[in-house]
């Protein structure tokens, strides 16, 4: 028989207040982006408001379900968790249900769900088995290519049903991998690949080019004894072929819409009344997403009083675009509350991750605090128009079922790791 003792309270309720803060805040929202006229039924299962209120009432059956699980059960079954959630990716390429372009989702009567989201946690749990056993060290080439397939694979399913910003996502993992040893020589490739890119597309592939030749010249004729000349000749060979391949990558592979995004995005149009027409065809959600932000001003027009919000000028601005709700209605301040939120909640879990005396907990905690920065930085930025418009929801803030249980199973899992932690005590 189960015997409730304190120890099966002893969980970290500031994580979880922040958590609880940011769903119900978010309701509130998807509330006033998706309500029609002036009576609100909050029961109303017609309407997003009325799901989200179910979603949330089911989020809190699957918390204590979560809790309930031995925390041991989570480190030894990651890997067949792993394997299930892959196979659950495979079978949307026959079973999978298109929603907006993507094939996403499996479809079971009006009811949808969409395992790519679910793949995060899972993903984490295997990440976090395999860096924790004690035959792996990432800094041989061998476990970084067995630590990237196990990230990759997801990804490139996810890519493959046409879901570009949930395959972003799987990036995020790059943190976890660097606090856990990768050496330094994949954030500089990183960091300077994304530099050439944005430069061959700014600039075009000859100037890129010959801007690198000199930089990479220069480095070699200053750094005589560190770096030989045939490591600066395969470095200029890889510059440019760089800048070559992500100017044909944009011009040949990306579909047009794409390509309209991250024009707009680097400002790549000169003419300005091509550069309006594109915001008009391919950024109106932006656009509008902006205006209502701008138009709250500091303290916002009030709950449910925001004009751009009740009169629908922003497409999805009950998901991906929930955040230009929260700066019409509630302003500057509003939007500076939610963003402090998250970032509470996002040095809250890595400063318990950091507390954790298994491997296994920590980078886990490290890969739940890194998936949702991503979500958290790539929306906020879209929705400002600080980066390419990419469809991603804000966590715990988006309406979605899908999205609200996978990131409450992501969260708790390592809240009900880390109360091994406070229970030892």
């Amino acid at each position: 028989m189960l015997r409730v003792t304190n120890k099966h309270f002893k969980f970290d309720w500031i994580t979880i207040f922040l958590f609880l803060l940011l769903v119900g805040f978010g309701w509130l929202n998807i509330l006033s982006a998706s309500h029609i006229g002036a009576d609100i039924n909050y029961f109303d299962l017609s309407q997003p408001y009325g799901k989200q209120f179910v979603f949330i009432f089911l989020n809190l059956i699957l918390i204590v379900l979560v809790l309930a699980i031995d925390a041991k059960f989570y480190e030894r079954f990651a890997s067949i968790i792993y394997i299930i959630s892959m196979l659950s990716l495979v079978g949307l390429f026959l079973f999978g249900k298109n929603v907006n372009g993507a094939t996403s989702w499996y479809g079971i009567g009006s009811f949808t769900i969409q395992p790519s989201e679910f793949a995060k946690s899972a993903t984490a749990l295997a990440v976090a088995k395999h860096l924790s056993d004690l035959n792996t060290n990432i800094k041989t080439f061998k476990d970084q290519l067995r630590t990237f397939a196990i990230i990759g694979i997801p990804a490139i399913l996810v890519l493959l049903q046409n879901d570009t910003g949930s395959t972003i996502v799987y990036g995020a993992f790059i943190y976890v991998l660097f606090r856990e040893g990768l050496p330094n020589v994949y954030l500089t490739t990183a960091f300077s690949t994304l530099i050439l890119a944005i430069l061959s597309l700014k600039f075009g592939f000859i100037i890129t080019s010959v801007i690198s030749t000199v930089i990479i010249i220069g480095i070699h004729y200053f750094n005589k004894k560190h770096i030989r000349i045939y490591q600066s000749v395969f470095l200029i060979i890889a510059a440019i072929s760089i800048a070559f391949g992500v100017k044909f990558f944009y011009q040949s592979i990306l579909q047009p819409h794409q390509q309209e995004r991250i024009s707009l995005w680097l400002r790549l149009e000169k003419d300005p009344n091509k550069l309006e027409a594109m915001k008009k065809t391919f950024a109106y959600n932006l656009n509008e997403s902006e205006k209502a932000i701008s138009s709250g001003g500091l303290t916002g027009k009030g709950f449910l009083e925001g004009t751009r919000t009740t009169g629908k000028f922003v497409p999805e601005q009950h998901t991906d675009y929930i955040f230009s709700t929260v700066g019409e209605e509630w302003g500057f301040l509003g939007s500076a509350f939610v963003v402090v939120t998250f970032v509470l909640l996002l040095l809250r879990i890595l400063h318990l991750a950091e507390l954790q005396k298994s491997q296994f907990s920590r980078v886990y905690g490290y890969s739940v605090a890194a998936i949702i920065f991503i979500h958290f930085f790539v929306n906020i930025g879209m929705v400002m128009g600080l980066i390419p418009t990419i469809g991603i929801p804000l966590p715990m803030f988006s309406y979605g079922g899908s999205g609200l249980w996978a990131f409450t199973i992501l969260l708790f899992i390592f809240i009900k790791l880390d109360s091994n932690r406070i229970n030892e005590w």
